[in-house]
């Protein structure tokens, strides 16, 4: 293990997230961006916002994202040698608001008019994915550039140290995530959170309990990133009877797996 990646895995253990770390050239930016655009036609943007679920399971080009070396550089620093795609997803904002109506935003009387737009509530994602026995790591690739303007991922560091915090039903209208939850107000130190700002054709990762969130996209360019999550083979489902889980599209991206937790895996 090089000291660089040593570094890295020190950095991410104590804060429970890395940010800016290149993977895509531009080639192959141009290439994904191409490829995303001609989704958004077959599909159109309403359902490009989040409905683009776990199809790397249909198209290659997809596919080979979850397997970029870049990638599994960083994940095997972080994770080991062994390691399954547990799901991915497309997340797009797109502007909400027109440039004549941003004005009349400023002027508007009510306070919570841009409560309505898209955003991501504060969040752990390990209450979602029924996941024990090892750590989920998320990575977010950035399709565009992703700034303070159009809603980009903020993190409060450490917090993957403080295990499972409760979530409740958000009260804010706009959340995206798909059950609507949130870690209540009083339990977010908010103050501490810190913006991790990204350019077209970097990553993000984090521990699947650092608590995290993204405000709505207040400018009018799109914020497009695509989310992978992964998991150490050693990690396994766990049940819930309020929230069945499937993992259908588990693939295993690199070295071997001989705990055969999940099923359709691929080598």
């Amino acid at each position: 293990m090089t000291t660089s990646t040593v570094k890295l895995q020190e950095i991410y253990n104590q804060q429970g997230f890395l940010s800016a770390l290149p993977v895509l050239d531009e080639l192959e930016l141009r290439e994904a961006r191409r490829a995303f655009s001609e989704l958004e036609e077959e599909f159109s943007k309403e359902y490009t916002q989040y409905s683009l679920h776990n199809v790397h399971l249909q198209y290659p080009w997809v596919r080979n994202l979850t397997k970029h070396p870049q990638i599994l550089r960083v994940l095997k620093a972080i994770l080991g040698p062994d390691v399954i795609l547990l799901d991915s997803r497309f997340i797009c904002k797109y502007p909400a608001l027109k440039p004549d109506a941003q004005e009349s935003e400023k002027g508007e009387t009510k306070p919570d008019g841009e409560n309505e737009l898209p955003y991501v509530a504060w969040h752990q994602d390990m209450r979602y994915w029924g996941i024990d026995g090892g750590p989920v790591l998320s990575v977010w690739l950035a399709l565009d550039d992703s700034l303070k303007e159009n809603g980009a991922l903020q993190v409060i560091p450490g917090t993957h140290h403080s295990g499972m915090l409760p979530h409740c039903q958000a009260v804010r209208a706009g959340n995206m995530l798909s059950v609507n939850q949130e870690i209540p107000e009083e339990l977010v130190q908010a103050d501490e959170a810190v913006l991790c700002p990204l350019l077209a054709g970097q990553m993000s990762i984090h521990d699947g309990l650092l608590i995290h969130a993204s405000d709505p996209n207040m400018s009018q360019k799109r914020r497009c990133g695509f989310v992978i999550r992964y998991v150490p083979t050693y990690a396994y489902p766990i049940q819930d009877p309020d929230r069945p889980r499937k993992f259908h599209a588990t693939e295993l991206v690199c070295g071997t797996d001989q705990f055969k937790h999940f099923s359709n895996k691929a080598a």
